[in-house]
């Protein structure tokens, strides 16, 4: 016995609907092929992540989508994962090796740890600094799109290698207080930039080049705190940051927040008055 409706509007509607489904996904697929050829891969989230394309819409979520967790008793699924982050490396020409992971039995934990060995990469100084593979592959997107571009076009020179400190187990601001949380350094997950080097001689320091710092930055109105003074009612005027080693440390600061998770620079705190701050850490934080 059918079941089909036998009311012929029924089956005229029905029959409607199936025909509006099939061309809505016709419709839907065209358009999908239309965009997959028209916009550029780093927008699109089907494509895998490519280091040497300029950051799109789907970097940070292709970048999140290597992460592991801070910790993981499942050892298969932390070796797969690096694994495939190791690839992701690998295939923009950067030679990766697996590290050995850190677990002091406290709160200072690497897993899934790699060092870059060299390939088509500005080197970090000193060499084999231990990280977390999605920070290395953060530091290397930033170092092709905005590091070595940069350099030349506001320097006049290509970088020759990148001064950085890596794994450190500390809490923030090296507090003792167990209260206080761990810093990403603790993780493997933040790197210290004091200086770049470039392939002419110069090395571009963050505590000589940055110059003064904004007059309405934070780390301006913490020194007035600390000295008791208050800003003028309509705001001080800006520093001038006019000098090209400014400009250059301002703009790789700048453009590592499109990257990484949290940047500090000397317009943040004293603390950072002398380096670059940047992290993989989920906290959205630009300063």
């Amino acid at each position: 016995m059918s079941n089909a409706p036998k009311d012929p509007g029924k089956r005229h509607i029905l029959a409607d609907l199936w025909v509006q489904l099939w061309q809505a996904v016709i419709v839907g697929a065209f358009a999908l092929a239309v965009l997959d050829g028209w916009a550029p891969p780093e927008h699109l989230p089907w494509t895998r992540l490519d280091l040497g394309r300029p950051v799109g819409a789907t970097t940070a979520a292709k970048i999140a989508d290597l992460e592991l967790p801070y910790r993981s008793d499942d050892q298969n699924r932390i070796d797969s994962d690096t694994e495939r982050c190791m690839e992701t490396l690998r295939e923009a020409g950067v030679e990766v090796e697996r590290a050995q992971d850190i677990d002091d039995g406290g709160f200072c934990v690497i897993q899934g740890a790699v060092r870059i060995t060299g390939g088509a990469v500005t080197p970090l100084r000193p060499e084999g600094l231990v990280m977390r593979c999605p920070l290395a592959v953060r530091y290397v997107i930033w170092e092709r799109q905005t590091l070595r571009p940069a350099a030349e076009e506001i320097l006049g020179s290509p970088v020759a290698g990148v001064e950085a400190a890596g794994y450190a187990c500390r809490r923030i601001y090296g507090s003792t207080e167990s209260a206080d949380r761990p810093s990403e350094h603790a993780s493997g997950n933040a790197l210290d930039i004091p200086a770049i080097r470039l392939e002419d001689g110069r090395r571009i320091t963050v505590a000589e080049g940055w110059g003064p710092i904004r007059a309405d930055s934070r780390a301006a109105r913490l020194e007035r705190e600390a000295a008791g003074g208050l800003p003028p009612l309509f705001g001080p005027p800006l520093a001038p940051a006019n000098t090209p080693e400014a400009r250059f440390l301002r703009r790789i600061r700048t453009e590592a927040c499109d990257v990484f998770g949290t940047v500090l620079s000397p317009e943040y705190n004293t603390a950072h008055r002398d380096h670059l701050h940047l992290d993989g850490s989920r906290t959205p934080l630009c300063s």
